[in-house]
């Protein structure tokens, strides 16, 4: 239990003496919760939960605060309660719970903010980057890659059951253009002039040597023969080609799944014929005709008859197919489907998806609610797009990749450490600007830097101290133990970044803490006495350095989740 839990568990009882004694209905519905004040000088805990149940209560808020203030004041570790302002009730700790804290901080290690095993008989499954199976990874693929692997990382850091999903789109359309656009490198391998890839094809030269295997091993047999002959081949190979690329992208970001799923395997087992069929029978589905497009209806557009998902009936703007006039099924039957059968085997499901699907959330929202219910724990995390600079100028698309930025070639330059840290500092919703030289530049404006400096610098510490008596603790100065206050907000993080489904809390918090540890070692520049190595002074030196280790446990345990190593030191 961390200090917000336990502190907070003494402001329930003392909410309770309240239902007892009639001021409270028993059913007045607030959970009282502690939480940092905005302003440390207000103290170490803050609640606004005066404010809540003044809104079923027979007392104004602050007369509520007063109450609850004398309760808390008498509580052991409490040094002062205070009210201020309509309601609000802030708490001051005794400097002896944050020396016990920093002792607890200490024996847990990087495991200090872990959450324990949760009692759950299916895990929560995140699927994350699913990129389409024609080409490698790109920038856009690898922030989405960095924000559901690290949201996978931080929900088992929670206590949290995890499967880690990757589903494979390697039929339809695109794959198809896929196999056409390997069969010009077969013959271009062949001594062919292929001249320019045809629009809607793939240009990347990340396919020629597909193109190549394909002559190596069937020769100039498919050069005239029909497409009929050749495409399920080429398709087949060229997909496990680029699958192969995808996953050596992915195993460069440190990144690994514990499933693939492919639609052909969706297909050949029947889900979506079986999903279809459940919905048939619920009433779900009916055939009807869309209306025509907004605005004036093409010349040449004629209403057909589809069978149409009831949508509408659970918070869609309108009803959708599920097959094509053809027959065949739709991205959304499928994709229905798919998520129905994730849904049976998960206690809550998280797709991390590129912004430009943000269209298609609330249809899969539907779905989900009829098929799975809707009390399922559904999420949609939309990631936004990187824009790539170079000293502030726009970086060009490689020739390699055709139109688009490899995430091989930003790998290549800054290493997967910069890469995942980078891709957190910005919610992901919002665009981000990945500009090549900031990112390795020495500086605070640097975060990647900035974290990792910290941590290198408390390793140089541990390795240049020598023997020391076990810390004195008591001789921390405010500043120090203000770190130490820092450092135990982080299983809250924890917990409420898992439940909120947002790792780039994690950047955020790590960023705080290293600031706060250089401003601690800024001190000591200005004046020997605040330094962390006190020459003369072993015992200053032990509680400075076990604040130290302190610090690094919970850097290395964020930057863990974050999927980047932290730097032993600088180079």
């Amino acid at each position: 239990m961390n200090i917000y839990e336990r502190f907070g568990a003494h402001l329930l009882d003392a909410v309770r003496v309240l239902e007892a004694d009639g001021t409270l209905a028993p059913d007045h519905g607030v959970r009282p919760t502690l939480e940092p004040p905005r302003d440390p000088l207000h103290g170490d805990l803050a609640t606004s939960a005066a404010l809540a149940l003044a809104r079923t209560a027979d007392a104004p808020p602050r007369e509520l605060a007063t109450r609850l203030a004398a309760a808390l004041a008498r509580t052991p570790g409490v040094a002062r309660a205070e009210v201020a302002g309509p309601g609000f009730l802030n708490l001051s700790l005794s400097r002896e719970v944050w020396e016990a804290e920093l002792r607890a901080i200490l024996a847990a290690g990087d495991g200090y903010g872990r959450g324990a095993p949760r009692n759950e008989a299916r895990p929560i499954n995140v699927e994350y980057v699913s990129a389409n199976p024609t080409g490698p990874l790109h920038v856009g693929h690898c922030r989405g890659a960095v924000v559901g692997d690290s949201l996978a990382n931080l929900l088992a850091f929670a206590g949290h059951r995890v499967e880690r999903e990757y589903y494979v789109n390697d039929a339809g359309a695109q794959v198809e253009a896929l196999a056409r656009s390997v069969y010009l490198r077969y013959r271009e391998a062949l001594g062919e002039d292929i001249g320019e890839i045809p629009e809607g094809l793939y240009p990347g030269d990340y396919l020629k040597p597909v193109g190549e295997a394909l002559a190596r091993d069937f020769g100039r047999r498919f050069v005239v023969a029909p497409e009929a002959e050749w495409l399920a081949t080429f398709r087949t190979r060229a997909v496990a080609a680029m699958m192969d690329l995808i996953r050596q992208d992915l195993e460069r970001l440190r990144i690994r799944h514990d499933r693939f799923t492919a639609e052909t395997e969706l297909l050949a087992e029947g889900i979506p014929q079986a999903a279809e069929a459940e919905l048939r029978a619920r009433g779900l589905l009916y055939d009807g005709r869309l209306p025509p497009p907004r605005g004036e209806a093409p010349d040449d557009w004629e209403p057909v008859e589809l069978p149409l998902f009831r949508a509408t009936a659970f918070g869609d703007d309108v009803d959708r197919p599920i097959r094509k006039s053809d027959g065949s099924w739709t991205y959304f039957g499928i994709d229905l489907a798919y998520h129905a059968a994730k849904a049976a085997r998960a206690s809550a499901l998280i797709d991390v998806w590129g912004a430009d699907h943000a269209g298609t959330v609330k249809r899969i929202e539907a779905a989900v609610a009829a098929l799975a219910g809707p009390e399922t724990d559904f999420t949609v995390k939309l990631v936004n797009l990187v824009r790539l600079f170079r000293g502030g100028e726009p970086v060009r698309m490689s020739k390699r990749a055709g139109s688009f930025v490899m995430a091989a070639d930003i790998l290549d330059e800054v290493g997967p450490d910069v890469v995942r840290f980078m891709m957190l500092t910005k919610r992901p919703e919002s665009p981000l600007d990945f500009d090549f030289v900031a990112a390795v530049e020495q500086s605070r404006d640097n975060p990647v830097f900035y974290v990792q400096y910290a941590h290198a610098r408390i390793r140089s510490l541990e390795r240049k101290a020598g023997a020391l008596p076990e810390p004195p603790l008591e001789r921390l100065d405010e500043a120090e133990i203000g770190l130490v206050k820092r450092l135990a907000q982080w299983p809250r993080l924890v917990l409420q970044a898992a439940a909120a489904r947002e790792p780039h809390r994690v950047a955020f918090f790590l960023t705080e803490v290293a600031a706060d540890f250089h401003a601690l070692w800024n001190r000591g520049n200005d004046d020997p006495a605040f330094r962390f190595l006190v020459e003369d002074d072993p015992g200053l030196t032990a509680a400075r350095l076990a604040l130290a280790r302190a610090t690094a446990c919970v850097l290395r345990a964020g930057l863990a989740i974050m999927g980047v190593e932290a730097a032993e030191e600088m180079r």
